[in-house]
């Protein structure tokens, strides 16, 4: 499976419902949760679910997941991109094949992200780190196809 855009993100995201500048400035903030597989997830998906979230099996996990650092919407080369900080689930003890970005006030999905295999942490850090925040490789990017 690959990352998924859901088709709800793509048609809310014109209508208006996110806002991706920095939470300082009036964005919204969002949220990361584990999962222990994808089979639940497909363009379909409208909101964040608790099927396959790592939070029963996992040692220190939150149900929920936890809040991005949303680093804000920038523009090169006429691509706008969105950056969050790497996201740290410390002292935890879980495998993940992937995990769920969504809108905490509402819990609308962002994205889905596919880790190309099972990923663990046994009593110590789970780490997801974002691509580097440019026109080419950040996690979310618009610009002309």
């Amino acid at each position: 499976m690959a990352n998924i855009v859901p088709d709800s993100f793509k048609t809310d995201l014109l209508k208006g419902t996110f806002n991706f500048d920095t939470a300082g400035s009036g964005g919204d903030t969002f949220n990361i949760a584990l999962y222990t597989s994808q089979a639940a997830f497909s363009t379909a998906t409208t909101a964040y679910i608790t099927t396959n979230e790592v939070s029963s099996v996992a040692t220190n996990y939150p149900a929920g997941g936890q809040a991005l650092t949303n680093n804000g919407v920038a523009i090169s080369s006429n691509i706008a991109y969105i950056d969050f900080g790497d996201e740290t689930f410390s002292s935890v003890t879980l495998s993940a094949t992937g995990a769920l970005i969504y809108k905490d006030t509402s819990n609308e999905a962002v994205l889905v992200l596919d880790f190309g295999g099972t990923k663990t942490a046994t009593n110590g850090d789970f780490v997801i780190q974002f691509p580097t925040a440019n026109s080419t490789d950040a996690i979310i990017r618009l610009g002309d196809a």
